[in-house]
Order: C-alpha cells, then sequence, then structure tokens
C-alpha cells in the first residue's frame, strides 16, 4: 500500500497522535479525559480530517470482537456473584505454609484465574485479598502483588478469552479455542514456573526473614497484622474489566464490609444500635432502599450460626449473613438479640428452602461456565458462545438485568470502539505499511533470527503504543508475511504475536492494564494500601519479562 497524499498523512499523524498520548497517559494536564475519551477523539479527528468516510468509520468497528468480550464481562460478574473468587482466594489461605509456598500459590492461581476469566478481572478481585494476607502474615507486599501482575498477564495468554489482545487474534486468525490452547498452554506453563523462579530468586531475602523479626518489623512499621475472620470474610470487587483510570477501590459499587455492632454499647439499646449500624453504612441503605422500591432484584436470605468464644467471657455470639444479588453484608448480634428473635423456628423452614435456591443457581452458573467452555473447545462461534452463555444467565437469574448489566465495563467497550476506527485510519495513511516493508525481509519466522528480531519490534511497540493497537497494526502484515512461507507458518506467527505482546506488558507498569489495576487497586485499599511504584515494577519487569518471553518463544515456534 502506497503513501497516502500528504495532507492525509500529517493529519492522520496527528490524530492518531493525540489517540496514542491519551491511551497511554490518560491523565495528560492539558487534557485529563481519560481513553475512553481520547479513543473516541481519535475516530472523531480521523472522520473530520477526512482520512476516512464515516461509512469506512463504521465499518471498521469489529462487532464479533465487541461481543466476545461483552459475554465474556457478563460471565465474569456472574461467577463473582456466585462467589467463584472467593473460593480462589480461599484456596491461597488453605494450609499455606509459608512466604515461599504463598507466592507460588498466588502465582499459580491468579495465572489459572487470568486464563479462564481474563487478566483485568483477576486482578481487580484478587488484589485486596492478596494484600489482607500479606499483612496477615506480616509479610511484604510488593512480591506478592508482582507475583499477582505478572502472572494474570503470562496466564492469561494461555486463552483467547484471557485478554482483549488475544480476542482479537482468535476473531482474526480463526484460530479455535482448542488451538490457540494447545499452541500457547504449554508456554504459559513453563512461563509462570520461570516467573515465579525470579520472584523467590528477587525477594528470597524479605521471604527469608525469621517469624520473630517479621513480627518486629510489622509492629514497627505501624499497620496493623490482620485478623483470620477479616480475611475470610472479605468480600470480593465485583468483575469489571475496565482500565486503571477508571478502577476505584472504594467504590460503593465495589465493596461491602462486615457491620460489627460495638461490644461496649449497652445491651439494653438493641434496637437503637441496629439503626446505627445500618446508618454508618448508608450506602448499603440506599441501595437496599432502591431494590426493594424498583424490584428489581429479590433478597435471598441465609442465616447461620457461628458459634466465638470471646476472650472477655461474654460468651458465643450468633453471625447472620444476608446475601443478596448486590452484595452481601455480615451482622453480629449479642446473645439477649437472638433471644428476643422468636422468628427463627418459625422461618428455619423458609431460610432451609432458599439456601437450596442458593445452592441451585449457583450450581447453574457453573455449569453454564462450563458449557461455555466446552462449546469453544469445540470449535464453535466463540462470539455467539460467550454472548449465549451470559443471556443464558441473566435468564436463569429471574429478575431484572438492570442491576447486573450496569457493572458491565461499557467504557473498555467505547474504548474499542474509537481504538478500531483510529487504528484503520492510521493504516489509510501508508505509514504502517511503508514501516512494516522495511522491517519485514528480516523478520520472517523460517529463521531464528527472524523470530527474534520480530520478537523485539512486538515487545517495544507493545509497550510504546500499548498492546492491542500492536496487535491491530502488526496482526495481518505478520501473518501474510507468515502464509508465504506456509499456512502451518501462518499459524505459528499468530501464536507468537499473542505470546508476545501479552508478556510484554510486564516490562514495565504502564505496559499492561492489569499492572496499573493491581497498582491502583492497592494503593487505595483502607487500612492495608500499598504503593507499586514505577521503579520497583521496572526493576523486576525488565528481567522477568526477557527470559519468560525467550523461553516461551522457543516453545511456540516449535509448535
Amino acid at each position: 500500500m502506497a503513501l497516502a497524499s500528504t495532507e492525509k498523512v500529517v493529519l492522520g499523524c496527528i490524530a492518531f497522535g493525540i489517540f496514542w498520548v491519551l491511551a497511554v497517559f490518560p491523565s495528560v494536564p492539558f487534557m485529563p479525559v481519560g481513553r475512553t475519551a481520547g479513543s473516541l477523539l481519535g475516530a472523531m479527528l480521523m472522520v473530520l480530517f477526512r482520512v476516512m468516510t464515516p461509512e469506512q468509520a463504521y465499518a471498521a468497528i469489529d462487532l464479533p470482537i465487541l461481543g466476545l468480550l461483552f459475554g465474556t464481562m457478563v460471565v465474569s460478574i456472574f461467577l463473582e456473584r456466585a462467589d467463584m473468587f472467593k473460593y480462589l482466594g480461599s484456596a491461597l489461605a488453605w494450609r499455606s505454609r509459608g512466604s515461599k509456598d504463598l507466592l507460588f500459590r498466588v502465582c499459580l492461581v491468579s495465572a489459572v484465574a487470568s486464563a479462564l476469566f481474563t487478566n483485568d478481572t483477576c486482578c481487580v478481585v484478587l488484589t485486596e485479598f492478596i494484600l489482607k494476607l500479606a499483612r496477615q502474615n506480616n509479610l511484604p507486599p510488593q512480591p506478592f502483588l508482582l507475583a499477582l501482575a505478572s502472572s494474570s498477564n503470562i496466564g492469561s495468554a494461555a486463552t483467547p478469552i484471557g485478554n482483549p489482545q488475544n480476542l482479537v487474534i482468535a476473531v482474526q486468525s480463526r484460530i479455535t479455542f482448542g488451538q490457540f490452547l494447545i499452541g500457547v498452554f504449554p508456554a504459559m506453563i513453563v512461563g509462570v514456573i520461570t516467573n515465579t523462579c525470579i520472584l523467590l530468586c528477587y525477594f528470597w531475602k524479605y521471604l527469608s526473614v525469621p517469624e520473630k523479626d517479621q513480627e518486629g518489623g510489622g509492629a514497627a512499621a505501624g499497620p496493623e497484622v490482620v485478623a483470620d475472620d477479616e480475611v475470610t470474610s472479605h468480600r470480593f470487587t465485583p468483575a469489571r474489566m475496565s482500565h486503571a483510570s477508571s478502577v476505584n477501590g472504594v467504590d460503593a459499587d465495589c465493596i461491602s464490609e462486615p457491620i460489627r455492632r460495638s461490644d461496649s454499647l449497652n445491651r439494653a439499646d438493641t434496637h437503637s444500635m441496629r439503626s446505627r449500624s445500618y446508618n454508618s453504612e448508608g450506602d448499603i441503605q440506599v441501595a437496599i432502599r432502591s431494590m426493594r422500591a424498583s424490584s428489581m432484584s429479590q433478597e435471598m436470605v441465609e442465616v447461620s450460626t457461628v458459634c466465638d468464644r470471646r476472650d472477655d467471657g461474654v460468651g458465643p455470639r450468633k453471625i447472620t449473613r444476608t446475601t443478596s444479588h448486590q452484595r452481601s453484608v455480615i451482622i453480629e448480634d449479642a446473645p439477649e438479640a437472638d433471644a428476643k428473635d422468636g422468628e427463627k423456628g418459625k422461618d428455619g423452614g423458609e431460610v432451609k428452602e432458599k439456601r437450596w435456591k442458593v445452592l441451585l443457581w449457583k450450581s447453574s452458573v457453573y455449569l453454564t461456565t462450563l458449557g461455555m467452555l466446552v462449546a469453544l473447545l469445540m470449535g464453535l462461534n466463540m462470539s455467539w458462545s460467550a454472548i449465549t452463555a451470559a443471556l443464558v444467565l441473566l435468564a436463569l437469574d429471574f429478575t431484572d438485568a438492570q442491576a447486573c448489566l450496569e457493572k458491565v465495563s461499557y467504557s473498555l467497550l467505547i474504548f474499542f470502539c474509537g481504538m478500531f476506527i483510529t487504528v484503520d485510519g492510521f493504516n489509510r495513511t501508508g505509514i504502517p505499511n511503508a514501516l512494516w516493508e522495511l522491517v519485514e525481509p528480516h523478520s520472517r519466522i523460517d529463521s531464528a533470527k527472524g523470530t527474534a528480531l520480530l520478537a523485539v519490534v512486538i515487545l517495544v511497540l507493545s509497550n510504546v503504543a500499548s498492546n492491542v493497537p500492536t496487535v491491530l497494526l502488526l496482526g495481518s502484515r505478520v501473518a501474510a508475511s507468515a502464509a508465504a512461507i506456509s499456512p502451518a507458518s501462518e499459524k505459528k506467527a499468530w501464536l507468537i504475536l499473542a505470546w508476545v505482546s501479552t508478556v510484554a506488558g510486564n516490562l514495565t507498569l504502564l505496559g499492561s492494564a492489569a499492572n496499573l489495576i493491581v497498582c491502583e487497586q492497592a494503593r487505595r485499599a483502607q487500612f492495608f494500601g500499598y504503593n507499586l511504584t514505577f521503579w520497583s515494577h521496572l526493576r523486576f519487569g525488565v528481567p522477568s519479562t526477557i527470559i519468560v518471553t525467550a523461553i516461551g518463544l522457543l516453545i511456540v515456534a516449535s509448535y
């Protein structure tokens, strides 16, 4: 493709440059509008500058990718409501045998979860739990946060639904879910193990501090150790596949903490004490009233009694857990309050029935998700498989779907629409094709030197222009160059692009949205916040990315 007219080339570069600045730096001082508005601005400028027509702009939007992205979002939301991520968190803490064992578990769980539920979702729901777990064991949060971010990126490379760039590759290349999994999964396993070993070597001294020294360091540092019951009662943030600028660790829709009634209050004022407990969580009260007023969802109640012996000799206490479609609230009552409540025996049958309904609903969510994965492995259309699973889950919920659909990150879908248009307009200027013609003769994948050069180009461009635009810019060109060698080489080229562009996100803190999500969630976490800096990530990210990319590239290239 020859270069367009000088006017189109200059204006197209200006429009793409504005998009790039706002996509990489969403809070620039002169225009802090964020990534979503930045992508729409770039798309609008492509049309206003007449680099492309409105019809060409509409045609550039890839609907199958948007459908697949939307479907996986809805499925992830229902899995979060069905406590899937809570079970994953429990796997981290179950019978942990020390700091190194915990680090290995974080790497393994986050890699597997990101392959099935996308890396962004995994980082959103596990960051705060890992912070609590580190504080509970008097361990430094940094190695565990780096383990979560890096392993999530590596694990997401294994499947087409693991991250957005893989969605693009799967749709454009028409590689089936099974073929994609077979081609990248071995590299992912070796990459996760290698990344874990690098983490252990890098932080061995910090993870090998004797327990008494850790306790002394934790006391000097200031934050208190998190109690066991606070870790196990943590409610995960709803799954939103959003970029970092939209992540808020203290969002009222994303967090519900246990409401504990103070033992120091007079027990004669039980009624007023309950009122104060609910008024102290105004967002919960507003949400419950809104749900009742609009009749959007019916509340399912699960009551369980836990005998907890206190050190003050007061006696056991009852914990009542109320679970709704929106949030979970835990309320601890005094024994006298339980005695005054005469409805326990009366409503026992209803509570038992609702427990069975909750269990049946959770089972249906897991079976539907399993059915979606089976359909993907069978080679059925990925977009419609994900959309079908999402619609089945919405139908099985038997409530107004608005409450669930409001949690979908529509800003991410809009960002993709603007990005599709902007990148297509930049391709029409002819600049990407001219640059590729200079590199293509030296980056053919039929030689080790060419494969290495192609990997370096993808690695650098993924950190400069972000991984999804890199895939959109290079995908068809890399595939066409490999197709000239053999049909098998074309498939291999797509898989190499998927592996390198994904692992490249571990190079810097800005290289992946998952990294930024972990950083922002950790910084904004209440009581156990931690600031993961750019340089602390870079010191680990550079050697890890180079080593993991090289080892995985050998495995993928031999496919």
